[in-house]
């Protein structure tokens, strides 16, 4: 069995699917955590920003919009993540482990 992870490790497809899923992972991971910390950023420093009413006269200010916004933004883009592994993702997974199986069963 540790053959075949070495054998596995050793395919150039597994390096590529490697860098690819981190450069994806980090690409939406990096847009979450700039979203959120211009949020805490906007509350900490310029706090009248989301404390202005969305309409005249109305009780809900921006900040709550914009909240549901940050909220929902890590919905989606965990959903794009899961939908993106399941297609691509895992397919290549799967047919680098067969490869490697294939190998593996011919010696």
């Amino acid at each position: 069995m540790q053959h075949l992870y070495k054998q596995i490790y050793a395919d150039p497809e597994f390096h590529e699917l490697e860098d690819k899923r981190g450069r994806f992972s980090w690409c939406l991971a990096s847009i979450v955590l700039l979203t959120y910390f211009s949020f805490i950023l906007i509350i900490a420093f310029a706090p009248q920003v989301f404390a202005t009413p969305v309409f005249e006269n109305s009780i809900i200010t921006w900040g709550i919009p914009v909240g549901l916004f940050v909220i929902l933004l890590s919905f989606v883009l965990t959903g794009i993540y899961v939908y993106r592994a399941n297609r691509e993702f895992d397919r290549l997974t799967k047919d680098i482990i067969e490869h490697a199986k294939k190998i593996h069963n011919e010696k």
